[in-house]
C-alpha cells in the first residue's frame, strides 16, 4: 500500500476528534488514521469516468465492497464538496454496471478481460466475476439512498436510477421462482465447491416463498440452501429506500410496485425464515430452501444476521434479534471460534479458527452494553498483528497470522465502529436514527 494522496482537511478534522475523544490511547488514534485513510488514499483510482474502487489487494470493483469502503465519508460529503463529487462519481460508476449485468457482482475498470473469464456463465470482457449475490444489488441503492440524505443533492434522483431501480426489481421478481423462471448459471472447473453451482449451475433447488433467491453469499461461497435470509433482510430495506426515492421522483407506479415487492420478500422471511431452537427460543435462520431444509450459522460478511440492527430490518430490542444474537455468539454457531487472543465470528471463506475484524465491528455496533463495545475495542487493539490495518481474518490464537494484509472494507468497518463510538454516525443510517 502506498499513500500517496494529501489529507483533506475534512478528513483531519476527524481524526483530530478521533485524538482528543482518545488522546490518552495512541493505540487507537493510529488505528483510525491508518484505517479511515486506506480507502481514500490506496483504493480509489481516477480515469476519464470519474472513480473506480479496487477492494485493496484485488484490481477489481464490487458492487459490495466499493459501497462498505467510502460509507464513512458519507460523514464527511455535506461539508466536502469534493467529498461528494467523489461519492456521487462511485455510485454513477456502480449504476452503469448494474445496468450492464445485474448479475455479475465484480467489475474491471475497462474491458480488459481481467477475472474469472473462463466461467461458464454470460460473461463480457467488463466482468471480473458474475457470481449472482442478492446483497451486491442492495448495497448501491443503500449507497445513493445515504448519499442523498446526507447531501441533499437530489440530481441523483434522475432517470438513469429509475432504470437500475427497475432493473433490480425486475431481477429479484425473476429470482422469486428462480427454478422456472431464471435463465441464470454459474460454473467454475478445478475449485473448491464453494466457488460453482450445484446442478450444472442451477444451484441448489427451492421452492417459492416470496423471497428472492441468491446464488452466493456476501462473502462470494455459494449458498447452501437458496434463500439467504440477511440478503434477503437487506433486499426489503432497501427497497423502502427505493420506495421513497421513487416518491419523492413523482415515479408512483414503480414505487408501489417495489413496495409491494418488499413486502412479498417480507411476509417469506417472517414466514419461512424463523424456527422454534431448543435453547435460543425463536431466531432466524441464516439459509432455507423454503422447502424444510435449513442452515443455522451466521458468516462474518456484511449482511448477517448479526448485522440486522445494521441494516435497519429490525432494531437492537427485537426479540428475535435478541435469541438470534445470542445463537450466533455461542458455540452452536459453528463459525463463532473462541482463541487465546480473541473470541468472534468468522467464515467458511477463511481458515478455520480466523475471526473477522468486519464481524467484530458488527458487534461493537450493535452491541447495546459499554461494556460489550469496550472489550470489543480491546480486541481490535490487541488483534492487529502489529500492522495498524484490519485484515480479512485472523488466527484467535495468533493474531499475527491473518488473510490479506490490504483489505480496505475491513479498515472501513472499523474506522466506522470508531465514528459510532464517539457519536458519529452516517447521516439518514438506521444506527444514526436511534
Amino acid at each position: 500500500m502506498i499513500d500517496t494522496k494529501k489529507v483533506p482537511q475534512s478528513f483531519q478534522s476527524i481524526i483530530n476528534k478521533v485524538r482528543e475523544v482518545y488522546r490518552e490511547d495512541e493505540e487507537v488514534q493510529k488505528l483510525f488514521e491508518n484505517c479511515f485513510l486506506n480507502t481514500y488514499q490506496t483504493t480509489l483510482k481516477q480515469d476519464n469516468e470519474g472513480t473506480f474502487v479496487i477492494t485493496g489487494d484485488i484490481p477489481a470493483m464490487w458492487l459490495r465492497d466499493s459501497s462498505a469502503q467510502v460509507r464513512p465519508y458519507l460523514i464527511l460529503a455535506k461539508e466536502d464538496s469534493e467529498v461528494a463529487g467523489m461519492l456521487k462519481q462511485v455510485i454513477n460508476r456502480q449504476w452503469k454496471y448494474i445496468l450492464m449485468d445485474p448479475y455479475a457482482n465484480a467489475f474491471n475498470q475497462t474491458a480488459s478481460k481481467q477475472g474469472h473469464q473462463l466461467d461458464r456463465t454470460e460473461m463480457n470482457p467488463w466482468i471480473w466475476e458474475r457470481k449472482y449475490e442478492v446483497d451486491s444489488l442492495c448495497y448501491p441503492i443503500q449507497l445513493t439512498y445515504l448519499y442523498w440524505k446526507a447531501t441533499n443533492d437530489d440530481t441523483v434522483l434522475n432517470d438513469e436510477f429509475k432504470k437500475v431501480l427497475e432493473t433490480i426489481h425486475d431481477v429479484w421478481k425473476v429470482e422469486q421462482d428462480h427454478e422456472e423462471e431464471s435463465s441464470y448459471l454459474f460454473e467454475r472447473d478445478n475449485c473448491s465447491v464453494s466457488d460453482t453451482l450445484l446442478r450444472n449451475g442451477k444451484g441448489g433447488y427451492s421452492v417459492k416463498t416470496g423471497m428472492t433467491w441468491s446464488g452466493f453469499r456476501p462473502s462470494d461461497d455459494a449458498c447452501l440452501y437458496g434463500y439467504l435470509l440477511p440478503a434477503n433482510m437487506f433486499a426489503v430495506v432497501t427497497l423502502g429506500y427505493a420506495e421513497e426515492m421513487l416518491t419523492e421522483m413523482g415515479e408512483t407506479t414503480l414505487a408501489g410496485q417495489v413496495a409491494e415487492l418488499a413486502a412479498e420478500i417480507k411476509n417469506g422471511i417472517e414466514t419461512y425464515g424463523k424456527i422454534q431452537h431448543p435453547v435460543f427460543g425463536e431466531m432466524y435462520v441464516y439459509e432455507t430452501d423454503g422447502n424444510g431444509q435449513v442452515n443455522l450459522m451466521d458468516d462474518a460478511n456484511v449482511p448477517s444476521l448479526l448485522s440486522i440492527p445494521y441494516l435497519g430490518y429490525t432494531d437492537m430490542t427485537d426479540q428475535t434479534y435478541i435469541n438470534t444474537r445470542n445463537f450466533i455468539l455461542s458455540r452452536h454457531n459453528p463459525y463463532y471460534y473462541e482463541g487465546v487472543s480473541a473470541e468472534g465470528i468468522g467464515s467458511p471463506h477463511t481458515p478455520d479458527h480466523y475471526i473477522w475484524p468486519i464481524s467484530l465491528a458488527i458487534q461493537g455496533m450493535t452491541a447495546t452494553s459499554t461494556e460489550e463495545k469496550a472489550r470489543i475495542l480491546d480486541l481490535f487493539k490487541r488483534t492487529h498483528g502489529s500492522t495498524y490495518y484490519m485484515h480479512e481474518g485472523f488466527n484467535a490464537d495468533r493474531p499475527e497470522e491473518f488473510t490479506r494484509p490490504w483489505f480496505a472494507w475491513a479498515n472501513s468497518m472499523f474506522s466506522e465502529f470508531i465514528l459510532s463510538e464517539i457519536g458519529m454516525y452516517v447521516p439518514g443510517s438506521p444506527l444514526g436514527r436511534r
